[in-house]
């Protein structure tokens, strides 16, 4: 049997209340709250759903980490090797002989089991010029695709203009690679609705329009499935809440003398190998990281007394959810409901690293969701974004400086585990029989090998 898996990022059991054709697929067969995995941010829950394990298995404790061999900070890596365990594709190859199209999932590159995958790949020049890209497999599946379909619209994927276009795109990538090679497995990855979640607020009017429009998308995908007679399964990896407050633990850190920068013409680096202590900031989940296991307690009796943190937790606590891995931070931070944790380790904006004000999602040691947004004080943001443009044009060196550093704007967050099952992620299903109350997301990979088996 063939079966169709839609990631649609950010989408809530109470989101189905816009959603008619999803609401319709659940009348069909049915819909559940999904028990996610802690950290609920993208890269951590993917690897569960693909292998069925939770991050001390699969390594994938956040979407990335400190490299303590490299003393590096790195994030969004697509690297398929660093989740260990056998995958959802490999499994159904193995299987049933299963062929499988993997579009904009993470963990992308070099995946056994895999025949036609496609994600984003920026192109870096060496005169510091950044384009957008693609790559796939087959190597030239990705330049096929954006012959037929126009060029992948990098800058609607993230930054202050990702939204709507980015999904168009993917589900137009989609129903041609199905009409093309017919794979029996197609993993898409739909993002629009977690961006519209975060700027605005999951319930803000902009953000309800957001869950209407990916439900009209996901019936272009949903009626192909139909055509093949292809099961559909339509999941997400966390729900969104409202977002309150940042909380700033490396400046925190940095402050007390654990934390320690390096000044360099550009601004302040976080000097990772030098730190005593200091924290990878990954939405409500943050890893810390100590070079001397003596500065253990002292450390975290200092991150319990801060605003905004529920738990601070050592390596034996961290068994409880399942994220006691090599990996970790030696103390793993949760956020207070609303809370979340942002990267922000310098105490002078004048001494600011100059990535900071810019879309750069490999240089912060952190995730940063300002990138949504342009700097509200800048007065005339699309001169200033022309202009910059121009330089580009001419060939000369830019920066593109129009994100906020203050991230208090930031409206929606994720990444604790909720007590509200209709705030958190979805599964919904078009095969009634493997109805259940809750959905772990533990078990969706042999939730979709048994639906690849009928």
């Amino acid at each position: 049997m063939k079966l169709l898996v839609i990631l649609a990022v950010g989408l809530r059991p109470k989101d189905l209340a816009h959603a008619p054709v999803l609401q319709g697929l659940a009348n069909h067969g049915f819909a559940a709250p999904l028990a996610t995995v802690f950290p609920a941010v993208t890269c951590t829950v993917q690897a569960t759903f693909l292998t069925g394990l939770l991050p001390r298995g699969h390594g994938a404790v956040a979407n990335g980490w400190y490299f303590r061999d490299l003393a590096q900070v790195m994030l969004w890596r697509q690297q398929n090797r660093l989740v260990r365990g056998e995958k959802l594709y490999e499994a159904a190859r193995a299987r049933f002989g299963t062929r499988t199209a993997k579009l904009f999932w993470w963990w992308n590159m070099y995946a056994p089991g895999v025949d036609w995958s496609v994600t984003p790949r920026p192109e870096y020049h060496a005169d510091g010029l950044k384009k957008p890209g693609l790559y796939s497999e087959p190597p030239d599946l990705q330049a096929r695709l954006q012959q037929q379909l126009g060029p992948f619209p990098l800058f609607d994927f993230w930054g202050p203009r990702a939204g709507l276009a980015s999904t168009r795109w993917i589900v137009d990538c989609a129903l041609a690679v199905a009409r093309e090679h017919d794979p029996g497995l197609l993993l898409a990855y739909l993002p629009h609705l977690d961006y519209d979640h975060q700027r605005y607020g999951p319930d803000d009017p902009r953000s309800v329009q957001a869950v209407r429009d990916l439900d009209a998308h996901c019936a272009r995908l949903i009626e192909l499935a139909r055509e093949r007679q292809a099961h559909v399964v339509v999941l997400s990896e966390y729900g969104i809440e409202q977002a309150v407050r940042p909380v700033f633990l490396n400046r925190l850190l940095h402050e007390r003398g654990l934390l320690r920068v390096q000044e360099t013409s550009h601004g302040q680096l976080l000097d990772c190998g030098a730190c005593r202590a200091f924290a990878v900031a990954d939405h409500q989940c943050a890893h810390v990281l100590l070079r001397d296991g003596g500065d253990l307690g002292p450390v975290r009796e200092v991150l319990a007394k801060v605003p905004g943190v529920a738990r601070v937790m050592d390596r034996a606590q961290q068994q409880e959810l399942g994220i006691d891995h090599e990996r970790s931070g030696e103390l793993v931070c949760v956020a207070e409901p609303g809370h979340w944790f942002a990267y922000h380790y310098w105490l002078d904006e004048a001494r600011r690293p100059d990535f900071a004000p810019t879309v750069d999602i490999h240089r912060k040691p952190g995730y940063d969701p300002a990138e949504l947004f342009v700097d509200p004080k800048i007065a005339f943001p699309k001169l200033k974004v022309a202009r910059v443009l121009a330089k580009k044009l001419l060939g000369f060196r830019y920066l593109m400086d129009v994100i906020p550093t203050d991230p208090s704007m930031v409206k929606g967050t994720h990444g604790r585990l909720y007590d509200d099952d209709a705030a958190g992620p979805v599964f919904v299903c078009s095969d009634r029989s493997l109805a259940r109350d809750r959905v772990a997301a533990t078990d969706v990979k042999e939730l979709c090998l048994s639906l690849l088996g009928r």
